[in-house]
């Protein structure tokens, strides 16, 4: 549920990845609020140079008037993850993997933070994130949400939501609602191609399969 500050005049901030999930929920916010500013944090991640790319080229081919330009933040974790996949590209997860083998530690954690601190700072009293329905990760649950989003607001004395709009949705029914945008500049991949999807990694697999069962032709260019 968006909160009830949704108005002409309502300053509304989205984590966006690139992705499919979290581009259209941008594109619907930038409908419902007078002013919504996409956010990116940059982490040094392996794919991050084509997400952005990507990102950058989606953002360009949706102009509204209600659109802010995009806000890159860098929170880097490599003392954090070390040599891990996401890092060195090397051992990325296949399409044959299961969900729990691309989870990241306390991602959203991290992603909020510097977000909510954002929004505090801009007057952006809604942070949205492109959360589906049966995310299996344990910074992702609603509990999680609402209690980060307390112990933020009460050390920055803020009074920022974090709201999930997404959260009873699936990936085939998102990609139903953004038939209409240029889904095709949208990215997933976490071991791209010379800029493109590799499609034999675990989210080019979910991406592939998403479209299938939404009855939507895919228009990704894979490597």
């Amino acid at each position: 549920m968006i909160p009830h500050d949704r108005s002409p005049n309502g300053v509304c901030a989205v984590l966006v990845s690139g992705g499919l999930d979290s581009a259209v929920l941008l594109a619907e916010l930038a409908g419902q609020f007078g002013r919504v500013h996409p956010l990116y944090t940059r982490s040094g991640l392996a794919w991050e140079a084509a997400e952005l790319a990507h990102l950058r080229h989606f953002l360009r081919l949706c102009p509204t008037s209600s659109l802010g330009e995009l806000v890159v933040l860098d929170m880097p974790v490599a003392d954090l993850y070390g040599a891990h996949w996401s890092l060195t590209g090397h051992g990325v997860p296949d399409a044959n993997s299961e969900d729990a083998a691309v989870y990241l530690p306390g991602r959203n954690l991290l992603l909020l933070l510097k977000a909510m601190l954002w929004c505090r700072m801009h007057q952006a009293g809604t942070l949205a994130l492109g959360i589906l329905k049966g995310n299996p990760f344990p910074d992702a649950t609603p509990a999680f949400f609402e209690s980060f989003q307390n112990a933020v607001n009460r050390g920055i004395s803020g009074e920022v939501r974090i709201v999930t709009p997404f959260r009873m949705l699936d990936k085939p029914e998102v990609i139903r609602r953004g038939t209409a945008l240029p889904l095709e500049w949208t990215f997933s991949c976490i071991q791209p191609q010379d800029g493109l999807h590799c499609g034999r990694c675990n989210k080019c697999a979910e991406r592939q399969r998403a479209f299938a069962a939404a009855g939507v032709p895919d228009p990704t260019r894979y490597a």
